[in-house]
């Protein structure tokens, strides 16, 4: 029943991609859109790895609130993409963050993009590589919210600025990431063909 629902939607796909003016123009090609993926996703081969240490975010409050925050970070779909899973720990071990993001590069726009879900939020960002990390901004409004990060000698830190028009930054959150390994994550442990 599920091959041939998936057949058939499979042909309805591949018909109307057919019928269509852009498709008779032809597609660009698979093999040359991945190799450009796979290059420019080579800016963020840094963050792969296993990652953990202290962090904190400012609650409405204007309170500190202190975690262990755990990051496992990985190449995807044969490092044409770059998968992000983040964790944080509050002190009783409790999971009180769970955050899940990737990392594509569009070479038709010549541009990169977070896709991140995260606290029952799900947003894309426009994210760029740096010489040693990357920054990503969230728009709120009038206001923005932007991620700077540098990788260097095996640590990961990472601060978040809310940034009003008119008035000084204010950090918001800040972590420091120390990488404690590598890991297969998320191509390892495929479901093999037999």
């Amino acid at each position: 029943m599920f091959r041939t629902s998936s057949a058939a939607l499979m042909l309805v796909t591949l018909s109307a991609g057919a019928a269509s003016p852009a498709f008779a123009q032809g597609r660009p090609d698979p093999v040359a859109t991945i190799a450009a993926q796979k290059e420019a996703m080579k800016a963020f081969a840094a963050m792969d790895g296993v990652w953990r240490g202290p962090a904190w975010t400012l609650l409405p409050s204007g309170e500190k609130h202190a975690i262990t925050q755990t990051e496992r970070i990985g190449p995807f779909l044969d490092g044409s993409v770059k998968v992000i899973e983040g964790r944080g720990y509050d002190a009783d071990g409790r999971v009180g963050f769970n955050a899940f993001g990737t990392i594509s590069f569009s070479p038709a726009k010549n541009a990169y993009t977070f896709h991140s879900h995260a606290m029952g939020n799900v947003g894309d960002f426009a994210i760029r590589p740096t010489p040693d990390g990357y920054t990503w901004e969230i728009p709120a409004g009038p206001m923005t919210i932007r991620y700077t990060a540098v990788i260097k000698d095996g640590t990961l830190k990472e601060v978040g600025d809310r940034l009003e028009p008119g008035k000084d930054p204010v950090r918001i959150f800040e972590m420091t990431l120390t990488r404690i390994g590598d890991t297969t994550w998320p191509a390892g442990g495929a479901v093999p063909q037999k």
